[in-house]
């Protein structure tokens, strides 16, 4: 999964369904969630996946109101339409992103 910066961030989800795990190095519920995202993504091949480190671009954490890690945001053409927060399953995270598909 590509990691965003804030420069390429509102490009990479300008269009269709796409999936952004705000998260950081010294997270270790976000270490246990990055397998399970890592087989969504060779899944699901109509969601993209990218990872925003918070530690790097605190700014997009910022305009996304990120208080607690991981957060998973979905978003559909560009818009945030929903958020996940806290490490889940592989079935809870499917089940949201089948919701916008």
């Amino acid at each position: 999964m590509k990691i965003l910066n804030s420069n390429e961030f509102d490009n990479a989800i300008a269009s269709g369904i796409v999936l952004v795990d705000f998260y950081a190095d010294w997270c270790g519920p976000c270490k246990m969630l990055a397998p399970v995202l890592e087989g969504l993504s060779e899944k699901m091949d109509k969601v993209t996946f990218y990872k925003v480190n918070v530690d790097v671009s605190s700014d997009l954490a910022g305009r996304y109101g990120i208080q607690a890690i991981p957060n998973l945001v979905i978003f559909k053409d560009g818009k945030a339409v929903d958020q996940i927060t806290g490490f889940v399953p592989e079935g809870e995270i499917v089940s949201r992103l089948e919701k916008v598909l």
